[in-house]
């Protein structure tokens, strides 16, 4: 889920059900105060106040390094003199003058447009999941495809980074079949076969940033394809659509447990320099909530599953959700963006919503082979 925030907007701190914006920036120019943005992932998220693939600028603060940003304006006081901003001709308000009115706590997105479009795909992932497995495997697959899509085309915007898309996309929906079909085999000889296919493919252009762009290709292919395959693999049991389910309340709960704790109760960051809006109180949160549903699922959805065990695939989940949205945010913040993409109103782009869901994923699968076995 896209690079969430656990809380309020960062004097409070929250953390969203998706920082899908997860990315928060701050930038600070001499004669400036700071200017923070908050991000909103959903469900697994940060404020967006500008478009949501802007540039991004990440400076540290002053006060973080020792600088001090009022010596410029004290001078310009005692001389008599307005402080006005290089590139805006106002003045700046003086010490004297009323504080600024509080503002409202803001998830930052367009709420409406957020829960439609997730009710939306809710609604088509368990049509999908309960019909007809093969369907599921495409809704995968298409996934996959969309989300290498926007990774690729931002490493190309932001770094000029060519990871080649051809060989990846038609790996990586080759990766979901394989492990769909042969299991955790096949989907690392598909996993094999796309990075070589990207080696080769990029053989077709000049040399120049050759290393560079295949090493992004293959850490795409891992990163996107390679991880979701494991949900593909959760479906060949036989009570493969209720772990699949399983996988993904967990996944969603994690996240809206952060958000409704850290919202509520958040005041000591998490991660202040990579996604300021996560704050420990939602970690908590998001355990707790994980845990309570992971037990009501072990216990009446996976065959043969006990209480106890979804505890800790709860806890489980929360932390690799968490490390996922954290991820995610490092990613966003060295590409200067605060979304992967527009495609989806109210959360950004398809890799914003999967940000949580593919790191989550092969711990799922592994922990209920373990607990209940792989039929």
């Amino acid at each position: 889920m896209n690079d969430s925030s656990w809380g309020a907007p960062p004097q409070a701190g929250y953390w969203g059900p998706t920082d899908q914006g997860h990315g928060h920036g701050h930038a600070h120019s001499p004669g400036h105060g700071h200017v923070r943005g908050a991000a909103w992932a959903g469900p697994a998220y940060d404020a967006h106040e500008a478009p949501q693939t802007r540039p991004m600028p990440i400076v540290p603060d002053a006060a973080e390094y020792g600088g001090n940003q009022d010596d410029d304006r004290g001078a310009a006081r005692l001389s008599g003199s307005p402080v006005r901003n290089e590139t805006n001709p106002e003045p700046m308000p003086d010490a004297a003058d009323p504080a600024p009115k509080p503002q409202k706590k803001s998830a930052g997105r367009d709420l409406s447009a957020a829960i439609g479009v997730g009710v939306g795909l809710g609604a088509v992932i368990v049509a999908s999941l309960f019909v007809v497995k093969a369907v599921f495997v495409g809704v995968i697959a298409v996934a996959v495809v969309v989300g290498l899509w926007e990774l690729t085309k931002r490493l190309d915007e932001r770094k000029g980074i060519r990871a080649p898309l051809v060989p990846l996309a038609l790996g990586g929906a080759a990766m979901v079949v394989a492990g769909y079909v042969r299991g955790a085999e096949g989907a690392w000889v598909a996993m094999a076969l796309t990075a070589l296919a990207v080696l080769v493919w990029r053989m077709t252009e000049p040399p120049e940033n050759y290393l560079r762009d295949v090493t992004a290709g293959v850490f795409a292919a891992f990163y996107v394809p390679f991880l979701a395959t494991f949900v593909a693999m959760m479906l060949t049991a036989d009570d493969g659509p209720q772990r699949v389910l399983t996988f993904l309340l967990l996944t969603v709960v994690s996240d809206t447990g952060a958000y409704a704790v850290g919202w509520r109760f958040g005041r000591h960051k998490l991660a202040p320099r990579i996604s300021p809006g996560k704050t420990r109180e939602g970690l908590l949160g998001a355990v707790a909530f994980a845990m309570v549903v992971g037990a009501l699922c072990l216990e009446f959805l996976i065959d043969d599953g006990a209480w106890w065990q979804g505890l800790l695939l709860g806890l489980a989940v929360a932390v690799s959700a968490t490390l996922g949205d954290l991820g995610e945010s490092m990613i966003k913040r060295d590409l200067g963006i605060k979304d992967m993409g527009t495609l989806l109103p109210g959360h950004g782009g398809i890799m914003d919503r999967l940000d949580s869901l593919l790191p989550t994923a092969p711990v799922v699968w592994l922990l209920l082979v373990l607990f209940v076995g792989s039929g």
